[in-house]
């Protein structure tokens, strides 16, 4: 390349950097002020001509001032299922907008407050948003399904199904489209590996259903050592209320043990 070109092509880059820096230092009011064609043509080129963010914008990513130096918030609960079913749709949107301005402004206080070594009050603030966030899903979700039933029959949701994945576990899979049918599509039959085989795997699966056994087993010994300590100190103990809070104990079998019975004097009638 001959050092003309290379002097030329020089020349153009410093013309078209200067261009550039002179349009960015260049007012709202000016730009107005040029032809649509132009306007239009610094729109196709990804110029971003609007005002600039305001510093008030900015601080709604961060909490009150007043509670920077705070160690508790005082704060409500969460929203609960029941108080979001009698809210409009128009309510629930604004409602899905604040909760979501909530929590980054949250997650931005924890982060600050964690990079300044400080106390990040009343962190739980942070699971409730996040609890009332879920409730409003599912109530959307709701009415999602009673809309698509009574139009079309269906819930309009994905269609899943239970399968076994490669620990011969039983989780949900949800379905979806693709362009080419299963026995084709390789990528699919590679990624997405559904069932279980191996010796290692069924190893796992003997011992994973004897911890399981074991669990169950040692929660039923409990429940039945607490009412036999409970019939022992006070015999006459209402049975129903027994009944209902350990309805997994034979209580009529284990009243009659003698396990069960304490060191007292039974009454007996003249």
């Amino acid at each position: 390349m001959s050092s003309t070109l290379i002097k030329c092509l020089n020349l153009a880059k410093a013309v078209g950097t200067v261009t550039f820096k002179s349009l960015l230092t260049t007012s709202q009011n000016q730009l107005t002020a040029w032809s649509p064609a132009a306007v239009g043509g610094l729109l196709k080129c990804g110029v971003h001509t609007t005002s600039p963010v305001r510093q008030e914008r900015l601080m709604e990513f961060f909490d009150d001032p007043k509670h920077w130096s705070e160690n508790e918030v005082k704060v409500g609960r969460a929203w609960k299922p029941d108080e979001l079913r009698i809210k409009s749709n128009k309510e629930l949107h604004q409602l899905w907008y604040i909760l979501l301005k909530e929590r980054n402004m949250l997650l931005t206080m924890e982060h600050e407050c964690n990079d300044k070594m400080e106390i990040f009050p009343n962190p739980e603030r942070i699971d409730k948003v996040k609890i009332s966030m879920d409730n409003l899903e599912t109530v959307v979700r709701e009415r999602n399904k009673a809309y698509h039933l009574l139009e079309t029959g269906e819930t309009g949701e994905r269609p899943q199904r239970a399968v076994h994945n490669a620990f011969g576990l039983r989780c949900t899979y949800k379905s979806c489209e693709h362009a080419l049918p299963p026995f084709m599509n390789t990528k699919w039959i590679k990624s997405r590996h559904l069932g279980y085989g191996g010796r290692a795997v069924h190893k796992f699966l003997l011992q994973y259903r004897e911890k399981l056994y074991n669990a169950k087993r040692k929660a039923k010994n409990r429940s039945r050592n607490e009412v036999m300590m409970i019939l022992r100190r006070n015999p006459n103990f209402d049975l129903e209320l027994l009944k209902r809070k350990y309805s997994d104990v034979d209580i009529e079998k284990l009243r009659r043990s003698d396990k069960a019975r304490g060191h007292f004097v039974p009454k007996v009638d003249a």
